[in-house]
């Protein structure tokens, strides 16, 4: 359950970022680095091009993943799984 609510957060934290500047990278919270759950997720999201990282750790959304998390905002995100 506390891994949902994470990785959920780095998703929703990437957009609104993502929202502000394009271009930034984000680097992520240690609690979320040390997370398996969110490294799988960061590993996904990267091999599907959802999400851009530059060294681990530092990512961002790509505009294909801005545009997927816009679509399940509409779709009641938090009750979707994002890939």
């Amino acid at each position: 359950m506390l891994e949902t609510t994470l990785c959920e957060g780095l998703i929703v934290d990437l957009a609104e970022r993502y929202e502000e500047n394009p271009g930034q990278f984000v680097q992520l919270p240690q609690p979320t680095i040390d997370s398996a759950a969110a490294r799988q997720m960061v590993a996904e999201l990267r091999n599907e091009g959802y999400v851009e990282e530059e060294v681990r750790g530092v990512v961002r959304l790509t505009p294909r993943g801005y545009q997927l998390y816009k679509k399940r905002v509409g779709n009641s995100f938090v009750a979707t799984r994002w890939v």
